[in-house]
């Protein structure tokens, strides 16, 4: 499972909506990406972490974590992208740490960090299996892995649902927000053919958590989800 020879295509298209990436986003979550960062990140990041922020884009889930945390964090930004974390601007209390990688490679020693957020990017992973192992392993002891992200839902309707609102109302509000550029956030549907049902994702992370949390929103069409080592 994972994008595999997908992938370039998807980090392509990436590197091309920078600008507008932020903006389309809040409108096709409908408003909710900040709550449900809020709602993953909150009682599972603690002052004084160390965390990373797995394919991190600008930031938005470590800014999250953050405020929440009156700043009082320390902070490394991972992405397969540099122009993302050229781009994270001025929003940390501190300029955090930052490296470029990918999911299945990830440069660090075992048990280096507290927390690892994943925002809207696990899913853009080539080899989720192996993601995850890798995300396990630069964990601590009890670290927290917190993902938030696009949901399969398991009902059958409720996937249908979904799947139509991303495979056709998404690409006409992502070009009224964000004109031609917009519509190559089409992209976004074709990870998410290969992205898991909400079960079959929670299952693949207890192979190798010991604990899952998972919760859910929009149908099952966004997830919140918290595993511990």
């Amino acid at each position: 499972m994972g994008l595999g020879s997908y992938w370039g295509e998807v980090i392509e298209v990436l590197r091309q909506i920078i600008p507008i990436y932020d903006k389309v986003n809040s409108y096709i979550s409908l408003g909710k990406d900040k709550e449900h960062r809020i709602r993953g990140i909150t009682n599972r990041v603690q002052p004084g972490n160390h965390i990373l922020d797995a394919g991190s884009g600008f930031g938005n889930m470590s800014k999250t974590a953050e405020k929440i945390c009156d700043g009082n964090l320390s902070i490394t930004l991972y992405d397969p992208l540099v122009p993302m974390l050229k781009n994270t601007g001025t929003y940390f209390a501190k300029t955090p740490d930052m490296s470029c990688g990918v999911f299945e490679h990830i440069p660090f020693k075992e048990e280096q960090f507290d927390a690892v957020l994943c925002g809207y990017s696990l899913r853009d992973a080539i080899n989720l299996r192996i993601a995850i192992s890798e995300i396990h392993r630069v964990l601590k002891k009890d670290g927290r892995f917190v993902i938030v992200d696009l949901g399969k839902p398991d009902n059958p309707i409720s996937r249908a649902g979904v799947s139509f609102y991303l495979r056709v109302i998404l690409p006409m509000i992502a070009f009224a927000v964000g004109g031609r550029l917009g519509l190559k956030f089409g992209t976004l549907y074709g990870t998410y053919k290969r992205w898991p049902q909400n079960k079959k994702l929670e299952g693949l992370i207890l192979e190798k958590f010991s604990r899952v949390e998972f919760e859910q929103d929009l149908m099952g069409g966004a997830i919140m989800v918290a595993a511990y080592k």
